[in-house]
């Protein structure tokens, strides 16, 4: 019998791992292959990216599957198809659990965290980024009308407390027929305005209109790279109305449970990540047009989770 080059390299390679395994010695990285899936939009391919290369420098195999719908995502984690992704706690909780209580940060983790575990999905520790809504206004605009807070704004939108009707605020079209959206908002904050005074336009037109001028302040994402390319203020929601976005590794429990080490990996990752961090990431993509690979490799290398040459 002749035995060909393919079947000797099989053979060696099928004797290697019989005797890693009797002398006690790690498996080579073939054996820890991780799925790891990301939405469609530049943050995510950012956590994403990161994710993959911080990994990679760890020994893991990763497979990336990326632009999946956040739904589809979840389906993908809940049956198996994906071993790891980062999502946000409002989005889990409201999205996948249909609960719109009012929490604050702490508490969105923690049952958002309780009602995963009996699916198998296990929320890592979270980050400080907490990409949740925001009204925000040109810097300079909002420093010379004295504005800081959501109140602030209230009271220089209200005529009757001597403010000013003509300021116009910019709002995505979901966002302002929304039963959780603009009339809560407006309810809450005692924020009067009259129908001209609501323009509605895209989502990411809205970043567009507060920095031409077009309108006085709009719904933004607090973490997109245009507040800080745009100049932008973000209005500190000081009744605490929008509810907590904060990004956090989720796992499925028997990657888990297969790879011992990678709790402690994704948390020491997500310590380092907040607001600032990744919209000034964000920022280098969407506006400098900069590779996501070149920036997540960047970042990695600045915090010593990547050696150079990786």
């Amino acid at each position: 019998m002749t035995i060909s080059l393919s079947m000797f390299k099989a053979g060696v390679r099928r004797w290697l791992t019989l005797a890693a395994l009797a002398l006690g010695l790690a498996i080579p990285a073939q054996a820890a292959t991780l799925t790891l899936g990301s939405k469609n939009f530049t943050e995510q391919h950012l956590l994403s990216e990161l994710t993959a290369q911080y990994l990679r420098g760890k020994g893991y195999q990763i497979v990336q599957k990326q632009d999946l719908a956040s739904v589809i995502l979840r389906k993908a984690q809940e049956s198996g198809q994906i071993d790891l992704a980062w999502d946000y706690t409002g989005t889990g909780l409201i999205v996948h659990h249909g609960i719109q209580r009012k929490m604050d940060n702490e508490e969105a983790y923690a049952e958002i965290k309780r009602l995963d575990e009996p699916l198998g999905l296990v929320w890592l520790n979270p980050s400080a980024l907490n990409n949740t809504y925001a009204l925000a206004m040109k810097r300079s605009r909002a420093e010379a009308e004295g504005v800081r807070t959501l109140s602030d704004l209230a009271r220089a939108v209200n005529p009757r407390n001597g403010g000013d009707k003509r300021w116009q605020l910019g709002f995505d079209m979901e966002f302002a027929g929304r039963p959780d959206g603009l009339k809560p908002l407006q309810k809450l904050y005692g924020m009067a305005l009259s129908r001209p005074q609501i323009r509605q336009m895209d989502s990411g037109l809205v970043f567009n209109a507060i920095r031409d001028g077009f309108v006085d302040a709009g719904l933004v994402y607090t973490t997109d790279g245009r507040i800080q390319g745009f100049e932008l203020l973000v209005l500190a929601d000081d009744l605490n109305f929008f509810p907590a976005y904060a990004a956090t590794p989720v796992v499925r429990k028997e990657a888990l449970e297969r790879h011992p080490g990678l709790a402690d990996d994704l948390n020491r990752l997500s310590a380092l990540l907040d607001n600032d961090t990744i919209s000034t990431m964000n920022a280098e993509v969407d506006i400098r047009h900069r590779p996501v690979t070149e920036v997540a490799a960047e970042f990695l290398l600045s915090r010593g989770l990547l050696k150079g040459g990786d």
